[in-house]
């Protein structure tokens, strides 16, 4: 049995967030993973990943591991990363999609109407690099990490729950949009806190210290 098992599904570079893991727990142990049995048997889960949310759901249910994914989000510590935050939701305008139907709610893409700077400039689209995020209360991943402190965004869409009791975090870009969800056990983030510095860093941190 794991500490803690980082899914794999064929999206993303999922070695860079092993890594960082390693960094802040170097006496866990952490396997990157398409197994589902694996998953089931570890401690905690991080479910990450990158690219168009179609591909992903696509490329989860060829490895079998919708239910493991499930499960995991039902009675383990569990971190959503990036896709892995958006695909906890119902559906999704990319490729109108269905997702996991974990958490209610949709993932919709950003307005082009809303993409103005306060220069009067356009925002692009997608969002990339770093930007603030607005602790909407305190939580234990929130730990150590200043409100407002700025993480490493790339998304071209965002989730839009359906209750505003799950908004762990907020951050304007256009608009203000929901950048981080918690329930229970489940924590996840649209920004790579791999890719973060120290705040991220700290994030990983509590998310390995984390007994909800």
């Amino acid at each position: 049995m794991s500490d803690v098992a980082i899914i794999d599904y064929g999206m993303g570079n999922l070695r860079s967030v092993a890594k960082a893991i390693e960094h802040v727990a170097p006496d866990r142990q952490v396997v990157v993973t398409s197994d589902p049995a694996v998953v089931a048997a570890a401690g905690r889960v991080v479910f990450p990943g990158q690219g168009a949310m179609p591909d992903c759901m696509r490329e989860l249910d060829l490895r079998g591991l919708r239910e493991a994914v499930r499960e995991a989000a039902a009675n383990k510590p569990f971190l959503g990363i990036c896709i892995g935050q958006q695909m906890l939701f119902e559906h999704s305008e990319e490729g109108d999609v269905g997702g996991l139907g974990i958490l209610p709610g949709r993932v919709v893409r950003f307005p082009e109407d809303k993409m103005a700077a306060a220069d009067g400039g356009r925002l692009k689209v997608p969002h990339m690099g770093w930007n603030g995020v607005r602790q909407t209360g305190p939580h234990p991943l929130w730990v150590g990490i200043a409100d407002s402190e700025r993480f490493y965004f790339v998304h071209s869409f965002y989730v839009a729950p359906e209750m505003a009791a799950q908004v762990a975090a907020e951050t304007d870009y256009g608009l203000r949009f929901t950048s981080a969800v918690a329930r229970d056990n489940i924590f996840a983030v649209q920004f790579h806190p791999e890719k973060s510095a120290q705040a991220g860093l700290q994030l990983l941190a509590n998310f390995m210290r984390w007994a909800p």
